[in-house]
């Protein structure tokens, strides 16, 4: 059966309950709490980043308060601390079973007594839908005081076409009015806004880019291999994501690279394994077919304009011999035009003012959009299906599993793009692994048409097929799946797993290019002892945690097991879940209760190596190794410093974006 391509370009989230970096009063009769200063500090080292935020709040009203703090959090982040100061006392978080963390809430505000909870605001419910957020109670916030809140997470960060990207999320993303009212709640900063990155790289870094706030970001280059990038303001708001872009050197081998944990010799250690394919894919001349699935329904009410200039923009990017289709979906799906239509110039502004025209109507049939483009397909020709949409589906079929089973009839290829930070990503990642495909978050603010285009690249271009990726040599258990299936023009592979001994180890990848058979491998050293990454662990757990989700939505683990899997890791690692929270306490009340400090002593040791790894200098020395890996450069990087047509608007990081266009 021919291959055909699901690209979903996932706009906008629902709306949320909470939004980034607000402190809101229980209560919507008291006064708005003011933001004094949020200040964010990023270190992006070699394969992850480590986010610290910290805020100074101000209580106005002449009563002591109990406030809920909402904030969006990027997929696979692992929060890892909570501190809040509250007059005299010093509050730090421990994470237990969920239940216990709110009981033990309750009675500590109940009792006046100092308090704060963290809780994953994610739900899987059909009418009460967050993905990507963290809800923290906070009791008391002190009258006519200011009172501080800190949390940090790690995130893996992959290089994408030899581009990385980093987000820190705040923009809401909702629609209805009671998203905008929240946000009438004063989402400012009164006295100082500021955001400090450093970026360490084990490759030279060519560009570094902040698209949105290129006049007021300070970008210092310290080395080939080391920059800092700071945004320092005297007020702002906290509606608008800040994006990071940096673009590593042209003619970079393919490569292997290891981040380790192991900080005793007779223990497991744990691993992030990144894995950068040097191959040439070539680019596919023959014309294709594109099926657009056009989501308008209500919640897409504010978003249609930005959906209509994507069509226009994906549009005009098609070449002579491309055909397209357009179907929209809301309750029901329709098709707008009557059968494929070949690209013209006439064409494409036909319809693309047909877009223009469309207007939002009633609820969100993702499943029935996506069967219609199923069936609209013609077997003799490439075919990509670009579902835009933002993912929330409240219609008709809504059952993850029937999902997993409509795509395991079709042999199909899902690029999954989220825009939005509370955006269903446990759906689309379920669509993207049941077809082999992948999928990315894509912020609001900066890199729309850059995403487009970078899907768009990979459609156009040869992949991998088949792809297995093995590790011999050491023991390695837990690992994320190694069954990859397919590999596109760019990708770059990220593999967590546990190991029992260091040693040398050998890394095969074997794939299938043009129909042949393709075997490659590398050889370095596992350590036996390393203590410089400790927060890989916490990293390692989700992606574990992730895995159990995503059997339980397409029906290969029992709901019950994954839910006891979920609890105990994250109890274990000290990680905030559907099951497990944060329950944030002065150390005498943690005595008292007799709550062990689990993430007092993780905290600790991750603080530590962090100390450890800044005394090494610019560059970080790992302990891990790094070896060349494949023939040719990196996927997607061209000689002489020229990129091809589709990677030149990535480049510039969408310098026209989207979110800045009126409609």
């Amino acid at each position: 059966m021919k291959r055909f391509i699901i690209m979903l370009l996932v706009l906008f989230a629902a709306p949320a309950l909470f939004a980034g970096g607000t402190l809101t009063p229980v209560h919507s009769e008291d006064a708005p709490i003011r933001i004094q200063e949020h200040t964010v500090d990023v270190v992006i080292d070699n394969g992850f980043a480590r986010t610290e935020v910290t805020q100074l709040f101000f209580n106005p009203n002449a009563k002591d308060l109990e406030a809920v703090y909402g904030f969006p959090i990027p997929a696979s982040a692992s929060l890892s601390e909570i501190t809040i100061w509250s007059g005299d006392r010093v509050l730090n978080g421990e994470v237990i079973e969920a239940k216990e963390a709110k009981q033990v809430y309750q009675e500590e505000r109940d009792a006046g007594n100092d308090a704060g909870l963290g809780e994953c605001a994610c739900t899987r419910e059909k009418d009460e839908i967050e993905y990507m957020s963290y809800k923290f109670s906070v009791s008391k916030v002190r009258a006519n005081a200011e009172t501080k809140i800190r949390f940090v997470y790690y995130q893996p960060l992959a290089i994408d076409s030899g581009i990385g990207r980093y987000i820190y999320p705040l923009a809401d993303g909702g629609t209805d009015e009671a998203a905008k009212s929240f946000w009438t709640r004063n989402p400012r900063v009164e006295q100082r806004f500021a955001v400090n990155v450093e970026l360490k790289s084990g490759w030279p870094v060519d560009e570094v880019r902040v698209p949105g706030a290129e006049a007021e970001a300070k970008i210092d280059k310290l080395a080939d291999r080391h920059f800092k990038v700071s945004l320092d303001l005297t007020a702002g708001d906290l509606t608008k994501d800040f994006v990071l872009y940096y673009r590593l050197a042209d003619d970079l081998p393919g490569r292997v690279e290891l981040l380790a944990y192991k900080p005793k010799a007779n223990e497991p250690g744990t691993f992030m394994l990144t894995v950068t394919p040097g191959i040439d894919l070539a680019p596919i001349t023959a014309g294709g077919d594109y099926i657009f699935v056009l989501d308008v329904s209500g919640s897409m009410s504010d978003k249609l304009p930005t959906l209509a200039r994507g069509v226009r923009e994906t549009l005009g990017v098609m070449k002579p011999g491309d055909r397209f289709r357009l179907f929209a979906f809301s309750d029901r799906a329709r098709e707008m035009t009557s059968g494929f239509v070949d690209v013209t110039p006439q064409n494409v502004q036909q319809w693309s003012q047909a877009v223009e025209q469309l207007g939002p109507e009633g609820g969100t049939n993702v499943y029935e959009g996506l069967e219609g483009a199923l069936k609209a397909v013609e077997a003799d020709r490439a075919t990509s299906i670009l579902l835009i949409t933002d993912g929330v589906t409240n219609e008709g079929i809504v059952d993850p599993k029937e999902f997993h089973k409509l795509l395991e009839q079709y042999d199909v290829r899902v690029f999954g793009f989220l825009m939005g930070n509370n955006a269903n990503w446990p759906m689309m990642r379920l669509i993207a692994e049941t077809s082999g495909g992948f999928y990315s978050a894509v912020s609001n603010d900066g890199d729309i048409i850059g995403q487009i285009l970078l899907a768009k690249q990979r459609i156009t271009s040869e992949a991998l097929h088949d792809a297995v990726l093995t590790v011999d040599g050491v023991e390695v258990f837990d690992k994320t799946d190694e069954l990859i299936g397919k590999i596109y023009r760019g990708q770059q592979l990220v593999i967590f797993g546990r190991y029992q001994n260091g040693g040398p180890a050998n890394v095969t990848l074997k794939a299938k290019l043009t129909g042949k058979d393709e075997t490659y491998k590398t050889t370095f050293e596992f350590p036996d002892v390393t203590a410089e990454h400790p927060e890989l662990e916490r990293m390692w757990a989700l992606d574990r945690i992730e895995q159990a989700v995503m059997k339980e939505m397409a029906g290969t683990l029992p709901p019950q097991e994954a839910e006891q899997y979920i609890r105990d890791t994250g109890v274990k690692y000290q990680l905030v879940t559907d099951y497990t929270s944060m329950v944030v306490l002065s150390d005498d009340v943690f005595e008292r209760r007799g709550i062990a400090r689990n993430n007092k002593e993780r905290t600790g040791i991750e603080r530590d190596a962090q100390t450890l790894r800044a005394s090494h200098g610019p560059v970080n020395r790992r302990v891990d190794t790094s070896a060349p890996m494949f023939r040719g450069k990196s996927s997607g990087l061209k000689g002489g410093g020229a990129f091809d047509p589709w990677m030149a608007l990535l480049a510039l990081f969408a310098a026209v974006a989207v979110w800045k266009a009126k409609p």
